[in-house]
């Protein structure tokens, strides 16, 4: 699946020993976890044994922005950039867990008629859950830290192309907003980039808006001003400063 079209969130209830990696933080889990995944925040799961069972629901913010108790995803510290929604929970908790998780399951294929008000009922319960979870405090930089900033970086960038429609927009364009869903100060992040692939975090944005540039200009019929805005710029103008300057061409020399 492209990156792009992961919109939604997931809950997991993974039994068995596991890591979870995000960028500069590993979690170790010894036994059972319950884990919050946004498509805001990238992260790595890392099975360390044989023995993994689990459930999981995936749903969107538009399928729970129809509860009518006003529940809103991304005001939540579950799923806020920065925040380590992984959870160590014990065999007890882990069984009325899956007790929800099966009731999900159930009315999912029943022909209630409302079925959906029901599971977000079910959903608003597991969200809470979690909310009154202490966090995980096996909390450790590891080794590796700037390789998974690199990778979880890249994912994070390519998640947002190939633009598809003039109706798709980016939503990143600055080394600061990808340094905040990466929970890492933006400095670091220029550095390790830097030290690792040559290039600062801008340069890097930069070269890969302008590589989709490229494509949409010569593979579509779309006007300059609707690629314009789907690359995230206010104006065609601005767009066509950037392309100018990363190119020596306008954006209308470059596709004629």
């Amino acid at each position: 699946m492209p990156y792009n079209r992961r919109a939604y969130y997931k809950i997991s209830l993974i039994r068995g020993k596991n890591r979870a990696e995000y960028a500069d933080k590993i979690i170790e889990i010894e036994h059972n976890a319950l884990l919050f995944a946004t498509p805001k925040v990238p992260y790595h799961w890392v099975p360390l044994d044989e023995n993994q069972q689990g459930t999981f629901c995936i749903f969107t913010d538009t399928f729970l922005g129809k509860n009518k108790s006003g529940l809103q995803l991304d005001k939540l510290p579950l799923f806020q950039p920065g925040s380590i929604p992984v959870f160590e929970i014990n065999d007890d908790q882990a069984e009325e867990i899956a007790f929800l998780f099966e009731k999900m399951k159930n009315e999912i294929i029943s022909d209630y008629e409302y079925k959906y008000d029901l599971l977000r009922t079910y959903l608003i319960e597991l969200i809470h859950y979690g909310q009154k979870l202490k966090p995980c405090h096996k909390v450790n930089e590891g080794k590796n830290a700037a390789k998974r900033i690199i990778s979880l970086f890249i994912e994070l960038l390519e998640r947002q192309f190939p633009i598809e429609s003039p109706g798709q927009r980016l939503s990143m364009r600055s080394a600061t907003e990808y340094a905040e869903r990466l929970a890492i100060h933006v400095n670091h992040l220029n550095k390790v980039l830097k030290e690792n692939l040559g290039n600062t975090t801008t340069e890097i944005i930069t070269r890969r808006i302008l590589q989709e540039a490229k494509i949409l200009l010569k593979q579509t019929n779309w006007s300059v001003s609707e690629i314009a805005y789907s690359l995230g710029f206010e104006e065609v103008a601005h767009f066509s400063n950037f392309f100018k300057k990363q190119t020596s061409f306008s954006p209308v020399t470059f596709r004629s």
